[in-house]
């Protein structure tokens, strides 16, 4: 049994050591460790031998200290007295490739302007790290840590990009990939070479018996091109975990080097301006036989350790966890029980993201309003990322139990889900693509953008004005959903003009196979201008900029939109309607979506404790409901008492 009292001590002393009492910075650095010490070495001693790996944790913590300079020191100060900066009505955040939203990082320095304009305040640039050359799954194949992609920029420049966008008010936020490497890693390739050392920085077996062991119960995520999870590799002369790819190797964090050169990897990001890291794969970084390998209990102890070092070192970084999982689990993600409030920040919201496409295809609030009750409330400090669309395909993650509730057959939904956004089932105009098909249930999941997957796509080929319409205003009111639900709304690339699905991907050898690429279209300049510039108020581009851009100003004047309190997601007059009720001391915010393609009525009991003198705060206009309103297709209201 560790003496933590004596341990923290210990190794406050040792980084006092290092790093003196003589500087603003190194008294700060050693509060915060005064303050989050223990958190750092409770969970880290749960894992590693402490008394010879703590040390080197520390030595870590201080080099970086020393690398970092005053400005950063100084946001790290402001941050520290504004913890809550991402809870914040006023944060809309913004996902996009580097490379397709503007060429490189000095591209996006130029576009800085129009994400301002645009009311950006958070910007996450997915993978720019150097991944390995040819296929590298989307970029999370990261052969180097410490640069970037040369076609992007340098670490030099990214800096100067994260300098830029502070003084713009937007916060940074990179992807780290937390599981595995590219096999062209200098990890691997020392391990090639017959270092001991890195050979157990991954899991490698000179036989099939402990793969098969695992097999046992392990998933597949990419079976179509990537079957199994161990690939042979004549170098090391041994099987190597491969959850996702062949070249990605699984990284084993059993071993406290691991730890510690994650722990300098994010510092060095944090040193460069980054303000939060997406942790990628997150869920998959412990292994423990007889399991799927997903969300071991240690994934939150290691996550609450990297989260203490860096709230110590580096106070103005967070984190958001790429966990794709169920309402049961996610909420491990931003800490339950001992871990609450003490790993990441932030977390995707994908149950939402699925229940907003599922009610709009069924016109029925019924699974949505049932799902989203099972979620228990966050801890205080952290916050949902809420999205429709991102850089993935959409899973179809409609729990069994959950359907069985509402009366539904939880594989026959997710099939129609599929039909219904592939544009097979009667009267949708989805254009979507299927993606990863299972053989056997038939199941699979959708690429395809937001635009096209409401129906903008296919009622611009009619040339059907009615239609297009409707697509439209489908569209909006499922993005104002992710506008008004609370948390940090995540707009991606492109969406604000409506980007369609781009088949350009057929002609990329790396990326054909792939059928993602649909929904990663470029970033169209020519339209995104025009319509900033009022230029196409009468054409789709603009009406949807129009609108989006409209709702985010609103948003940014409802201080009951922090994220500090839930949404209780409930039914409205019948089954068309989805109400979004916030209770916040700020005041109330009644939110109401029609989700159906007809008129519905909205009664005062629909408003609830609101009343019926009301006013919507996204027409401006206050009156009173009286016995009801008519809802028009698609039409969204936000409510607070007059």
């Amino acid at each position: 049994m560790y003496a933590f009292p004596e341990l923290t001590a210990a190794a406050r002393a040792q980084l006092q050591g290092l790093i003196g009492t003589s500087t603003r910075g190194a008294q700060d650095l050693l509060d915060r460790f005064d303050r989050w010490g223990q958190d750092l070495i409770t969970a880290f001693a749960e894992l590693y031998p402490i008394e010879t790996a703590l040390p080197q944790l520390i030595e870590v913590m201080a080099a970086a200290h020393l690398h970092r300079d005053e400005e950063l020191q100084q946001r790290d100060r402001e941050r520290v007295l504004e913890q809550d900066w991402f809870q914040s009505e006023q944060t809309i955040g913004y996902v996009a490739y580097a490379d397709l939203f503007a060429k490189n990082l000095k591209g996006i320095n130029k576009r800085i302007p129009y994400l301002k304009d645009l009311g950006i305040t958070y910007l996450h640039l997915l993978p720019i790290l150097k991944p390995r050359p040819g296929a590298n799954d989307g970029g999370y194949a990261v052969m180097d840590y410490r640069a970037l992609r040369e076609d992007l920029g340098s670490m030099k420049e990214l800096r100067s990009t994260a300098d830029k966008l502070h003084d713009s008010g937007i916060s940074l936020t990179l992807d780290l990939v937390l599981n595995h490497v590219a096999q062209e890693h200098e990890w691997a390739e020392k391990a090639r070479a017959g270092d001991a050392s890195y050979r157990d920085y991954f899991y490698v077996y000179p036989d099939r018996t402990i793969p098969d062991e695992y097999e046992k119960t392990l998933l597949e995520v990419f079976p179509d091109f990537a079957p199994g999870n161990f690939t042979w590799d004549d170098e090391l002369k041994g099987w190597v975990w491969t959850t996702f790819n062949s070249y990605q190797w699984d990284v084993n964090w059993s071993n406290p080097a691991v730890f510690c050169e994650y722990a300098d990897i994010i510092a060095n990001l944090a040193n460069h301006g980054v303000d939060c890291i997406r942790l990628d794969a997150i869920a998959f970084m412990w292994k423990r036989m007889g399991t799927i390998c997903q969300g071991e209990p240690e994934v939150h102890v290691i996550t609450q350790a990297l989260r203490a070092f860096a709230r110590i070192l580096c106070p103005s970084m967070i984190f958001k966890a790429e966990a794709i999982v169920g309402p049961a689990q996610v909420g491990a993600y931003l800490g339950e029980g001992k871990h609450a409030g003490k790993v990441s920040d932030l977390a995707y919201h994908n149950s939402l993201m699925v229940q907003i496409w599922s009610a709009i295809a069924a016109k029925d609030n019924s699974l949505m309003v049932h799902t989203m009750s099972r979620f228990a409330g966050l801890p205080s400090t952290t916050a949902w990322g809420v999205y429709l669309r991102c850089h993935d395909d959409i899973g179809w993650a409609i729990d069994d139990t959950d359907a069985q509730e509402v009366g539904l057959n939880g594989h026959d939904h997710r099939m129609f889900l599929a039909e219904y956004f592939e544009g097979n089932f009667y009267g949708s105009l989805a254009t979507g693509e299927p993606f990863m098909p299972d053989p056997v249930s038939g199941e699979r999941r959708t690429s395809g953008t937001g635009a096209s997957l409401a129906g903008i796509e296919k009622a611009i080929k009619l040339k059907d004005e009615k239609l297009l319409d409707q697509a439209i205003d489908r569209y909006l009111c499922a993005y104002t959903m992710v506008f008004g639900f609370g948390g940090i709304p995540l707009l991606y690339m492109g969406d604000e003009i409506g980007l369609l699905n781009d088949h350009s991907y057929l002609k990329d050898e790396t990326k054909k196979e792939d059928n993602r690429w649909i929904h990663r279209p470029k970033m169209n300049w020519r339209v995104a201008d025009a319509a900033a510039a009022g230029e196409l108020n009468d054409k789709p581009a603009g009406r949807i900029y129009n609108r989006i851009k409209h709702v985010i100003d609103v948003r940014k004047t409802l201080p009951s939109l922090h994220a500090g309190v839930a949404t209780q997601v409930c039914s409205g007059t019948g089954k068309g309607v989805v109400i979004f009720d916030r209770v916040h001391p700020a005041g109330d915010l009644v939110q109401v979506y029609n989700i159906s393609d007809s008129a519905r009525w909205l009664s005062p009991h629909d408003l609830g404790h609101l009343g019926t003198h009301v006013t919507d705060h996204l027409t401006g206009h206050t009156f009173d409901i009286g016995e009801g309103i008519p809802l028009a297709p698609y039409e969204v209201r936000w409510f607070s008492k007059a």
